[in-house]
């Protein structure tokens, strides 16, 4: 029997996407587990597997469909024996052409507009693509052209049927003339279009800034024997790590050591994580993304090392998964590398605390004989969520984190 492929629930707080692209074309052969779409969510780019075997026998919502909600019917998938008449009975019984239909007109039917647009030329205005003007542009192309300030209405589109494609926004970028200044001195002023992670970016902090109770410590942290010990494990070493490395581990650590802080607040309990999953801040060209390195605290440092290579690089192109960045025990969000001493983070929801690291800069101090010295110190701030995390238990975990760093040695162990 034929299967309706349906946009899959990717993420937790995702009500659809954008159709980025088709990984099969109709007539293909099928098989269980195989990609078959990209899926375009405010946070990543994630593929639609297929669940059946079998032929694809006909796309409903084609590439570039923007904000198509979930379990709308994208495609059918015909099982071996099937013909095309087993496409309209399974969109029959299981009410697929109503669902389809949820997707709106201009967007699922983009590409069948932009074909009759383009039947007389290979290339036409992006203007022209769909009824009402309406821009056929891939969801890349959008994303650069408004990192990159391009109107697109002023694009040419080069791609299938005249779909706006990187390369257009690319070109038009690079002979885009500077504007003229509205007055002597003055530049012009931009309007941007938000993208979507900027908007999930500002609806999530804003919830958290406004409901969660926050509140801030701070300690210093001796650095010079953990540089010390950073620079003798990296001679000679497969693997280099980074400062970074060893705070997310001694973050983990910490979590096992002060469990208190290893928790999320509902409304009707206190949820204890098994596990101490460390998200790590990334910044991308679309915003900041906290992929999660899970159980930390039982990995090794060369582990933990390398696992944030990999999620990081995969992260500034939104090729993580949604479980890499959903969830999480606690984030360590750190500015040193951009030389900032001290800041105060906002907590990531549900994770009831976040750790802000400074730069490691050389400054005055007191030594245990009361004498004024010279040493490496790092400040960081733990902002948490006052519902679940107790000042007293802020500040164990916050002690035990600056033994651990300032001991590096445990961090090895």
């Amino acid at each position: 029997m034929a299967h309706l492929i349906k946009l899959p629930s990717v993420a937790a707080d995702t009500s659809g996407g954008n159709l980025h692209q088709w990984l099969k074309k109709e007539g293909d052969k099928v098989a269980v587990g195989d990609a078959l779409a990209e899926i375009e969510t405010e946070k990543a780019i994630v593929e639609i597997n297929a669940e059946h075997a079998g032929v694809l026998g006909r796309i409903l919502v084609q590439a570039g469909a923007a904000s198509v909600p979930i379990n709308t019917v994208i495609g059918v998938l015909l099982a071996d024996g099937d013909d095309a008449s087993a496409i309209d009975r399974a969109l029959a019984e299981q009410g697929g052409p109503a669902t389809a239909a949820a997707v709106p007109v201009e967007t699922a039917t983009a590409p069948a507009a932009a074909a009759t647009a383009a039947a007389a030329t290979d290339v036409r205005p992006s203007t022209a693509a769909v009824p009402g003007g309406r821009l056929f542009a891939s969801p890349l192309a959008r994303r650069l052209a408004a990192q990159w300030h391009v109107d697109l209405l002023g694009v040419t589109g080069t791609g299938p049927h005249g779909r706006i494609v990187r390369r257009d926004v690319e070109a038009a970028r690079d002979r885009a003339p500077v504007a003229a200044a509205p007055s002597a001195g003055r530049p012009a002023a931009r309007r941007v279009p938000h993208t979507g992670m900027r908007r999930a970016i500002a609806r999530r902090l804003t919830e958290s800034k406004q409901n969660v109770p926050h509140f801030y410590l701070s300690v210093d942290c001796r650095m010079d024997a953990l540089l010390a010990l950073r620079a003798q494990a990296n001679q000679g070493g497969a693997v280099k790590l980074s400062v970074n490395d060893f705070i997310v581990r001694a973050a983990a650590l910490a979590l096992r050591e002060v469990p208190e802080v290893n928790v999320s607040w509902h409304e009707d309990a206190i949820e204890y994580h098994a596990g101490a999953d460390i998200s790590v801040a990334v910044a991308t060209d679309g915003g900041l993304v906290t992929p999660i390195v899970r159980d930390a605290d039982v990995k090794s440092l060369s582990a933990v090392a390398g696992e944030i290579v990999e999620l990081a690089s995969r992260a500034k192109v939104n090729r993580l998964k949604p479980e890499e960045f959903t969830g999480g025990s606690l984030t360590v969000s750190n500015l040193g590398m951009y030389g900032i001493s001290q800041f105060a983070a906002i907590i990531n929801p549900p994770q009831a605390a976040i750790l802000a690291v400074g730069a490691a800069e050389r400054r005055p101090v007191v030594d245990g004989n009361g004498e004024l010295a010279v040493a490496t110190v790092m400040t960081v701030t733990l902002s948490a969520d006052h519902r679940a995390v107790d000042g007293a238990v802020g500040a164990r975990w916050l002690a035990a984190f600056r033994t651990l760093i300032e001991n590096p040695v445990r961090i090895l162990l």
